[in-house]
């Protein structure tokens, strides 16, 4: 519903109830233009993307695809989204790692579960969205993740390294693919908690936490403490004056918090740090850290219902 018609339901009512009606009508307003900002940038963006139909057994999902602007081949990221679903935040974040040299795949995994048979642009609200997110079988959500990085492994342009990397609710999820899938190059966990069970993981993983997120940042040691038991590499990094969510809300016109900034801007240039310096077979051992002193044409086409 577009803020025109919201200003004309507005006037329908009594005038005695058209003050909390104009507050209702503000905050509808800035929720659907909430990420206004990323779907401008995804929008102006120079990069090929495309939405690409993965499928596994009866299944079928989609997922955005995003090429890199280079001459080698490049690895491959397989992106999870947030609890908000395939969000316009999460598709620039896919571009946007596109841009430093890599081919990203963003699976909805909501495909098919949204009104109609949609995705996660079908959901009505966001609460709706995290809902179903919620909702999701883990099994389920592994067999989606194989079959991007299937994908992945069978492009053209790829040199045959995959990583995965999540945010929030995905955050666990890349943590959770990493105990499960034993070709991945590495794991990259953005303050998502760890699985119980960390004997599978044969890829490096790597966390980037927020300082402000008691949370998440509390369930860090435990990791640390089961992954090294475990004989297995896992850095993570917390990050000072940020909270929870600090890579979308860093990169926001309407942040307020220093931290978050700070943060997204030195978590990106270790991921793709990390990422360039890959390797094909992981090693084996723990550190930890503190941050602080260290198809369509040519763009993307409107996702098809799956």
């Amino acid at each position: 519903m577009r803020c025109s018609k919201l200003s004309r339901m507005k006037n329908l009512l009594p005038r005695t109830g058209r003050f909390a009606a104009v507050l209702l009508l503000v905050s509808l307003a800035v929720a659907l233009n909430a990420q206004d900002w990323a779907k401008a940038r995804l929008e102006a963006s120079p990069r090929h993307r495309e939405y690409v139909t993965l499928k596994h057994g009866t299944r079928s999902l989609q997922a955005l695809v995003v090429y890199p602007e280079v001459k080698e081949k490049a690895s491959v990221v397989i992106l999870i989204h947030e609890i908000f679903g395939l969000s316009d935040w999460a598709k620039e974040m896919a571009d946007e790692l596109a841009g430093q040299g890599f081919i990203v795949i963003a699976p909805d995994l909501l495909s098919g579960f949204g009104p109609n048979g949609g995705g996660s642009s079908e959901f009505a609200s966001q609460d709706a969205t995290v809902k179903a997110v919620s909702g999701l079988d883990p099994d389920g959500v592994l067999a989606d993740l194989d079959a991007a990085a299937d994908y992945g492994k069978k492009l053209a342009a790829a040199n045959g390294k995959i990583a995965v990397v999540g945010f929030c609710w995905g955050g666990s999820k890349s943590f959770a693919f990493a105990t499960h899938r034993k070709d991945l190059s590495a794991a990259f966990v953005f303050y998502g908690t760890g699985p119980t069970d960390v004997s599978g993981v044969v890829a490096p993983v790597y966390g980037f936490y927020a300082g402000n997120d008691a949370r998440v940042g509390a369930t860090v040691p435990g990791t640390t403490a089961a992954m090294k038991a475990a004989g297995k590499i896992y850095e993570p990094v917390t990050y000072d004056g940020a909270g929870h969510g600090f890579m979308r809300a860093g990169e926001d016109p309407g942040n307020t918090v220093p931290g978050h900034k700070t943060a997204r801007e030195e978590s990106l240039a270790r991921l793709v740090k990390l990422l360039k310096e890959m390797k094909s077979a992981p090693v084996t051992s723990v550190t930890a850290g503190k941050a602080g002193t260290e198809a369509v044409a040519c763009h993307e086409m409107a996702p098809p219902k799956s």
